[in-house]
């Protein structure tokens, strides 16, 4: 897993700007069966976000969702755009966040009717917790003058079928209100995009913005004004929620790797190599023995942090050989290192905040490796004190 990259899915090009609207240095990267994504950083974060467009519909939003999850690992997938509101319950332009997506084209045609037989996939809850968080904490929202309130953040079932749906009084449309009456929104792609994660075990957050109400008034002049801040309310809610997401992932793997740490404290010893003991010292030299004392690298100068960034490589180096670290996570983790070794050589607070900002990438990709990230978390805090 790429403990801080988040993916996020768009199906309309509208969506994907109003996404891309908040990355800082996006550059492409190209799937080698075609499938182009742009990956950068949330502005004034470290928080990467690969950005990709599915085009309409369920399933080929289920592919490139599968695709984006098996080539980037990542923390989670976010699916982005805009929905229709089935009930008055949420506005033009507020956010809806799945609490579970109703896949409700699934049925039996029988005399007396058509029998729902939906599939239905839930949110992770880890991401409803910090969804809901968000959403009391309230300051996610762009500042927008001129366009009224404040959107809210509402959440409940997202029901998801194969048809832009525009009618109250159509049969479709009242069967669809009288079996899914607790769904906030209907849209075209969240239950492709749900059924990708549960397959790779990946979670998945389906993030809607308000941008018609499904009942016939759906019209070209109202979505040219709607369908842009719906689609901006959802893409800076979910951006927030993915800054989140890779923030929590980063505290984890320090918590591991200070737990990993103690751990290595506890076995640490003095090693009499001469006759194979643990000792104690006591005497003021020891003589016909060599002694062994496990310590933390020490880097209080640009150029001892050069020389403690040469040794990681090599264990980083090691990793790799014995098959522990893919060669993906090994190329990019050797890149971040090229990132952060000439920023120590410049020893000015600009180049500081980009060495710690590389380690911090990292460290977020060797995050499953505890051994490393202990090694790496005095190197990071050393970055951080050159300036």
């Amino acid at each position: 897993m790429s403990q801080d990259l988040v993916v996020i899915l768009t199906a309309l090009n509208l969506e994907y700007q109003a996404v891309r609207r908040k990355l800082a240095g996006p550059q492409l990267h190209r799937h080698e069966r075609g499938t182009r994504f742009e990956v950068g950083t949330v502005q004034g974060t470290s928080c990467r976000v690969a950005l990709g467009l599915t085009n309409k519909g369920n399933h080929s939003a289920a592919v490139i969702a599968e695709r984006a999850m098996q080539e980037f690992s990542p923390v989670a997938v976010l699916f982005v755009g805009v929905a229709g509101a089935l009930w008055d319950t949420a506005r033009l332009g507020d956010v809806v966040m799945a609490t579970h997506v109703y896949a409700y084209h699934g049925g039996t045609s029988e005399d007396d009717g058509l029998k729902s037989r939906p599939r239905v996939w839930e949110t992770a809850h880890g991401i409803s917790q910090l969804g809901s968080h968000l959403a009391r904490v309230n300051d996610w929202a762009d500042a927008t003058p001129g366009h009224g309130r404040a959107p809210q953040v509402r959440f409940g079932a997202i029901a998801a079928g194969e048809v832009v749906q525009n009618s109250k009084i159509s049969a479709e449309a009242r069967w669809i209100r009288q079996h899914y009456n607790d769904a906030l929104a209907i849209e075209m792609e969240a239950a492709g995009v749900a059924q990708a994660g549960h397959l790779n075990g990946a979670p998945v957050a389906i993030i809607r913005g308000i941008s018609d109400r499904a009942d016939g008034t759906k019209s070209s002049a109202k979505d040219r004004s709607w369908q842009p801040r719906a689609a901006a309310n959802a893409a800076a809610f979910a951006t927030r929620l993915a800054v989140e997401l890779v923030g929590e992932q980063e505290q984890i793997a320090m918590s591991q790797a200070d737990r990993a740490h103690t751990a290595d404290g506890l076995k640490e010893h003095v090693s009499n190599t001469a006759h194979n003991s643990t000792v104690g010292i006591m005497a003021g030299s020891v003589k016909e023995s060599s002694v062994y004392v496990n310590a933390d690298p020490k880097a209080t100068r640009p150029a001892d942090l050069v020389a403690e960034l040469d040794g990681f490589r090599e264990h980083l180096k090691r990793h790799h050989t014995e098959g522990a670290l893919d060669d993906d996570t090994y190329r990019e983790a050797l890149a971040e290192l090229g990132f952060a070794r000439p920023a120590v050589r410049e020893n000015t607070p600009e180049s500081s905040k980009r060495a710690t900002m590389a380690l911090k990438r990292l460290r977020g990709l060797i995050a499953e490796f505890p051994e490393l990230v202990a090694r790496l978390a005095p190197l990071v805090v050393a970055a951080g004190d050159l300036s």
